[in-house]
């Protein structure tokens, strides 16, 4: 790497010796080939698709996976093919339905990334060659203009005009003067005006430069190298399932050994008490669990993906619904990333306006009497006259082409009565004094009807320099220098404010004169700005609503950021300042203060990818849930540490996208709060079904470790245990996960990264829930032993059946608010939990009427007096639940 070597601190000569290439030929064919062979293509090295052999063996990165596939083996290892097979088909269910997701997730992103080859112009053997951009090499003698992609850095040798749009590598809205002469060697890279940077844009101009970076040696590839640096953490839903998969493989290895243990000491046989240990694993583990979480976040990935959100992880789905802080970029993302026409002054009156191209209308914010005034008609024929852009509306359809800046004025004059074409019809050009560095300004001569009129626009002090006169109430009167200081200042002002600022003045003149640029006449100046997107103030507001703090991070002017920052509601305080990327020391020197100040500011600017890697690091820190959105390349290292880290979809970077956990291909950031209520809700959901399958399967064990405790003449099977989780848990589980959300849900605080699935509230109510279900299931079995005549497995059946029938009753208590009635609550409301009950209720009525089935299971038909016994304790377990939470006992 030779970036040690600060080119742009460099002159001409030295630099051409440094890359040893003369810059009037170029460099040779062979020599080019040459460095192409050491140094690699002018490429960036981006992660690649995970293999698809990856992608499937992720899906069994479960420790209840692992425990159901230790338990098919066993199944197997004793003879139980029935068990080892309903097991293994459980697996291969959950694992397909992960894996088609992922995989689909993959084939969205490849479509969306197809790029185009990008040529460029160079030098060599004397001769301009146009190759394709992977081939460029340092020492490369490179041609850009207008319109052109820069396509490796390079140093400025020659320019005419160069502007230079460098938002997607440092964040700067406006476009960038670019210039030839030397920097001192400690110039910022955003302040860097003689050099240009792979991946940004030549917005005017032309210009030949040096390469003297390629692939992972430019600005572009080191941002992109730390992206391979930056980690990413599991999913806060990750990290949650699997503790919760480990604290029910203790308990069930704890219930295990006890029941085993009883079982030798009844004298049961070893064989017995391990065939006996499966059903207790079968019924420990929610078979069910694995399935409904992957098909509760495909459901929330589907919805997302109809409004043009692609999730590359489903369990990125879940993460949004934590997420208590969400960094943004600023260019791109909360503004338009388009210069428009925002503030004009003149006639010693001011206003802001909005430039409403389909209604052809300007819109005055303060006074509207500005557009009668002499002063502004001669700043709309500066801004049509003095312009070598172009801009057309035809059917709607807008074209645009040159300078951004140039582009809004035109834009501006074509809402007014005369159109940029009247005015160039009007006023012929004759000549032009092109914009340059040391004047700072740009002049066009004009005929009309045997008259010179000269249009002149540029910095406002350098056009003030030129000036003898202003427009003031329609009139032409003298500028004294204190007029001048007042414009000054006024100038100043928006600048602090975050404006862009052109002066304008005109001179008209009676015949053409040879010394052009004095006695002119000031007509007032202009602001520009990056306007904000509507949308975005109105999801900041929601977003502060639901407890969500939004942080903008961006590499423009503190003034610019802090403006746009108020103008959004990111920050309410127009006292507060943005902290700029010098006030912030690398991660590992901060001190608590440091941290501190960090955490309370809302508004970062001049930062650089490192600096905004830093600050999600501070974030995670203080155990906080931080969403990073952005665009450019200069966000990817943010991006991929974030908890969730999401990218714009149409301007967004190939780099950006690929490490970003979601990309909004419609670039809405109203679409971030869906999504993150979205999340919420699937959160909400994810503890509703974990709850019922968690209390019906502890129902089951309760009653199964009894039984062999107290050394009973029945027990159920383990193919009965697995039917009853598979019927019962897996479709009520399925309606609980599409569940709609509380319609409160926004306004609710946003849980902590600490936050169980299931808290101490929810493990009471599991307990409770699954003690009664257990206690009625025992009932209804006593109850039949002692009123019913003694038949063959009538015991084990009543048992299977009550056991069935509480658990689909039982989805109904799943709603967690205790202030309704149950005919009101979602649950209930929910048409989806029905067809589920139904559903059930068709499944077991067709394993007892279906002769194989019911062999398997080892069911027989019993009278009506059976059935009377089942639905009475089936619906006691439900009325006594609804009794303990109408007393508030549990939630």
């Amino acid at each position: 790497m030779d970036k040690p070597k600060m080119y742009w601190a460099q002159n001409d000569k030295l630099l051409a010796e440094i890359l040893n290439v003369d810059p009037a030929l170029g460099l040779t064919l062979n020599e080019a080939a040459a460095r192409l062979d050491k140094e690699g293509p002018n490429s960036i090295m981006l992660q690649k698709d995970k293999p698809v052999w990856l992608v499937l063996i992720s899906q069994f990165a479960s420790p209840l996976i692992w425990l159901l596939l230790f338990s098919t083996v066993l199944s197997f290892f004793f003879g139980e093919y029935l068990d080892g097979i309903a097991i293994g088909i459980v697996i291969i269910i959950n694992a397909s339905i992960g894996f088609a997701m992922e995989m689909q997730a993959q084939h969205s992103m490849r479509a969306l990334m197809k790029m185009t080859t990008i040529t460029s112009k160079v030098l060599r053997e004397g001769q301009i060659t146009e190759i394709a951009s992977e081939e460029i090499v340092r020492g490369d003698v490179l041609f850009v203009e207008g319109g052109d992609m820069v396509t490796a850095d390079a140093r400025l040798i020659k320019a005419a005009q160069v502007q230079a749009d460098e938002s997607v590598l440092t964040g700067e809205s406006l476009p960038v003067e670019k210039e030839p002469r030397i920097l001192s060697a400690d110039t910022q890279m955003a302040d860097r005006t003689n050099m240009l940077y792979k991946g940004t844009f030549i917005t005017r101009g032309n210009g030949i430069a040096l390469v003297v970076n390629t692939g992972m040696s430019s600005e572009l590839g080191t941002v992109a190298g730390m992206v391979k640096v930056a980690q990413h953490a599991a999913t806060p839903l990750e990290k949650k399932i699997s503790d919760l998969s480990k604290k029910l493989i203790r308990g069930t290895l704890v219930l295990v050994v006890m029941v085993f243990i009883a079982g030798i000491l009844y004298n049961r046989g070893i064989i017995l008490m391990l065939k006996t240990a499966i059903a207790l694993a079968v019924a420990a583990i929610p078979e069910g669990l694995p399935v409904v979480c992957t098909l509760a976040l495909a459901y929330g990935m589907l919805l997302m993906a109809r409004k043009g959100v692609i999730v590359k992880k489903m369990s990125s789905v879940e993460t949004l619904g934590g997420v208590n802080v969400i960094c943004t970029d600023k260019t791109g993302t909360l503004t338009q990333n388009r210069i428009e026409v925002s503030h004009i002054q003149v006639n010693g009156k001011r206003s802001d306006i909005t430039v409403n191209i389909p209604a052809a209308s300007l819109l005055w914010q303060q006074d509207d009497s500005i557009a009668g005034t002499i002063a502004f008609q001669q700043v709309c024929r500066i801004a049509a006259l003095c312009n070598t852009a172009s801009f057309r509306l035809d059917n709607e359809i807008q074209t645009e082409s040159g300078d951004p800046l140039e582009t809004a004025l035109l834009k501006m004059v074509h809402c007014t009565s005369l159109k940029p074409a009247d005015y160039q019809r009007m006023f012929p050009l004759v000549t032009t004094i092109p914009f340059s560095s040391d004047t700072r300004i740009m002049a066009t001569l004009h005929s009309n009807n045997n008259r010179y009129y000269l249009a002149v626009k540029g910095s406002i002090e350098d056009v003030l320099n030129y000036c003898t006169a202003e427009c003031k109430d329609n009139n032409i009167n003298p500028l004294t220098d204190k007029q001048k200081e007042h414009w000054l200042s006024l100038a100043e002002k928006q600048a602090t404010s975050g404006l862009r600022v052109l002066g304008f003045a005109f001179r008209s003149m009676s015949d053409r004169q040879t010394e052009l640029l004095n006695d002119l006449t000031f007509a007032g100046y202009i602001g520009f700005m990056d306007p904000p997107r509507q949308e975005v103030s109105q999801s900041i507001r929601l977003c502060r609503e639901a407890g969500i703090r939004v942080i903008m991070i961006t590499g423009d002017h503190p003034a610019t950021a802090k403006n746009i920052a108020l103008q959004l509601g990111i920050t309410t305080t127009p006292g507060a300042a943005a902290m700029t990327g010098k006030q912030m020391r690398p991660y590992q020197q901060l001190t608590s203060a440091e941290k501190k100040k960090w955490l309370n500011t809302s508004v970062f600017a001049r930062v650089t990818p490192e600096q905004k890697l830093d600050l999600i690091k501070v974030y995670q820190e203080q155990k906080m849930i931080v969403g990073m959105v952005g665009d450019g390349v200069n966000d990817a290292p943010a991006i991929k540490k974030a908890d969730i880290g999401i990218a714009m979809g149409q301007r967004g970077t190939q780099v950006a996208q690929e490490v970003a956990d979601m990309v909004l291909k419609n670039e809405s950031f109203s679409f971030i709060v869906l999504a993150i209520r979205q999340g919420r809700i699937i959160f909400d959901n994810i503890r509703k079904f974990v709850v019922y399958l968690l209390s019906s399967n502890l129902s089951e064990l309760l009653v199964i470790a009894t039984i062999a405790i107290l050394n009973l003449p029945f027990q159920l099977l383990p193919l009965q245990i697995l039917f009853i989780n598979l019927v019962t848990d897996l479709l009520p589980a399925l309606a609980l996960g599409i569940t709609p959300g509380a319609p409160d849900i926004m306004q609710r605080k946003p849980y902590l990264k600490a936050t169980d699935i299931i808290d101490r509230k929810r493990w009471i109510a599991i307990i409770t829930y699954a003690f009664i279900i257990a206690v009625n299931a025992v009932i209804a079995v006593a109850v039949g032993h002692r009123f019913l005549p003694p038949e063959k497995n009538r015991d084990n059946n009543i048992l299977f059946y009550t056991l069935i029938l509480a658990q689909v009753l039982h989805v109904f208590n799943m709603s967690f608010n205790r202030n309704i009635p149950l005919y009101k609550t979602e649950v209930f409301r929910n048409r989806y939990v029905w067809y589920a009950v139904i559903s059930c209720v068709v499944i077991v009525w067709l394993s007892w009427w279906i002769k194989p089935v019911r062999m398997a299971l080892g069911v027989v038909i019993h009278d009506w007096q059976d059935w009377f016994i089942i639905l009475s304790c089936s619906l006691l377990s439900l009325i006594f639940i609804r009794l303990c939470k109408k007393l508030k006992w549990v939630i």
